[in-house]
């Protein structure tokens, strides 16, 4: 057998700049998707790459529905009789729209190389996973080492929040089989050192709540006094839902406990890297955070049910306010709900807490927008899994691996987690500080991307031996 070795800069970089330049944004922000072309121009490139490795017996295939998006769906067998199992690889090749300027110098959609990065929409999250999964399985079989039977499956939907993605899969379960292990290399990573998993997501639950007390404004000088504010009732409304004071959500409902081993994990990462999670945003000078130290801080990024207001209808811009007692406020209310969640219930807790005894008897309503976001909580790995990610991450990092829980949420992993429960399910990744995914200057780190290839590689090996 000859040495692992792989280079993502030489055999990934052309075709990914290329992917960069595509347009390709998902379909709930391009309506006219199929008319555009622009996923299509995408999945083809893909497909094409895939179809010029050198990986013995790799079948690609695009897989169709109508009227959804395309997934790119490879198969390759294993190298060995005794390499038992199939392990799922999967990415998206979708992108988020440009939102706003981008820096000086750089554009959504000319890769730029800058400092080690390759910038573009779409570089890390998630055009990179096709090239990392097929030139890990190429150096695999390079360097004469065993891997099982391997699917690639690349969807097109999932920055819309993966719509399509069961439909493909319920077309193409009988060509998949069984699924004994699932890669999916699409998450984030707290440093660019060392392999990172993802733990745990919240959940999310949106709606809106409009509160009306009159058929049309009237003037404040004669309305005001007389008739209550809607504003004010919304105001008390919410106060049934979240302590003004401390921003902590009052519905028992909507809290959860935290596995033991999440919290060791905590401690674990705040004594190694400090505050991670209150360092990276960019607060105002003077503000204090919710927690009193690191610790609290991540439990709360991924444990604590959270509301943000992020949307509100009815109120006019303050240079065209005028004199006026407004007939309704709307607000579009964002929860966050711990990874263990149920959804349905959280929000029937919601909308009752929100629409029952309507003060002054103003007319109330509440809308639950579908789906709820589930949250998901990874499958503690089997010994040998753990013991694979240490030597991956050492062999291709330097560093041992480390569990990180996200704030949001990631759909696809929700929806997999129905469908194979007693799956384990890795997610990893690139999206490491500044690489900016969904805002401006979104940016690839060439070495993270490349070191995340070489640890899947390893897996690769490793899901093949594991019975040996």
């Amino acid at each position: 057998m000859k040495p692992l070795t792989l280079d993502f800069r030489r055999d990934a970089l052309p075709l990914l700049e290329r992917y960069t330049t595509i347009p390709c944004i998902s379909p709930d922000y391009a309506r006219d998707w199929e008319d555009s072309g622009h996923l299509e121009t995408a999945v083809q490139l893909l497909a094409d790459f895939a179809r010029s490795r050198a990986i013995a017996g790799l079948s690609v295939d695009i897989h169709r529905l109508e009227g959804r998006t395309p997934v790119l769906f490879c198969e390759i067998p294993a190298t060995a009789d005794s390499a038992e199992g199939t392990l799922l690889l999967y990415g998206h090749f979708d992108k988020q729209p440009p939102l706003g300027a981008w820096s000086e110098g750089l554009d959504p959609f000319v890769p730029v190389q800058r400092d080690g990065k390759l910038f573009g929409r779409g570089t890390a999250d998630d055009g990179y996973s096709t090239f990392a999964a097929l030139l890990a399985l190429e150096a695999v079989e390079r360097a004469g080492l065993p891997h099982s039977r391997v699917l690639l499956l690349i969807e097109g939907s999932e920055e819309s929040g993966s719509p399509d993605l069961d439909a493909h899969m319920d077309a193409l379960s009988e060509r998949m089989g069984a699924i004994d292990l699932l890669i999916c290399l699409d998450s984030g990573a707290h440093t660019y050192d060392r392999l990172w998993l993802t733990q745990s997501l919240r959940g999310n639950l949106t709606c809106t709540v409009k509160v009306q007390v009159l058929e049309q404004g009237v003037h404040s000088g004669e309305a005001g006094g007389v008739v209550p504010s809607s504003f004010r009732i919304l105001r008390h409304l919410l106060d049934r839902v979240e302590d003004a004071a401390s921003g902590k959500i009052l519905l028992p409902e909507l809290h959860a406990d935290i596995p033991a081993l999440h919290q060791q994990r905590f401690h674990a990462l705040a004594e190694e890297l400090g505050d991670a999670v209150g360092d990276a945003l960019p607060t105002v000078d003077g503000l204090v955070l919710h927690g009193d130290d690191a610790v609290e801080r991540m439990i709360a990024q991924a444990w604590s049910p959270t509301l943000a207001f992020t949307g509100i209808d009815g109120v006019p811009a303050v240079a065209d306010g005028g004199n006026v007692l407004r007939a309704s406020t709307t607000a579009k209310l964002s929860f966050r709900l711990p990874p263990s969640i149920d959804g349905a219930v959280a929000a029937e807790a919601i909308k009752q807490a929100l629409e029952a005894d309507p003060p002054h008897g103003a007319t109330v309503g509440v809308q639950i927008d579908a789906p709820v976001g589930r949250g998901w909580v990874c499958p503690e790995p089997e010994p040998w899994l753990t013991r694979a990610l240490d030597e991956a991450s050492l062999k291709s990092f330097g560093h041992l691996p480390a569990w990180l829980s996200e704030g949001g949420s990631i759909p696809f992993l929700a929806q997999l987690g129905i469908r194979f429960p007693e799956v384990t399910i890795l997610a990893t990744g690139v999206l490491g500080p500044h690489s900016h995914a969904h805002g401006p200057d979104e940016s690839l780190d060439l070495d993270c991307a490349q070191h995340v290839t070489e640890s899947v590689a390893h897996l690769l090996t490793a899901f093949a031996l594991r019975s040996v």
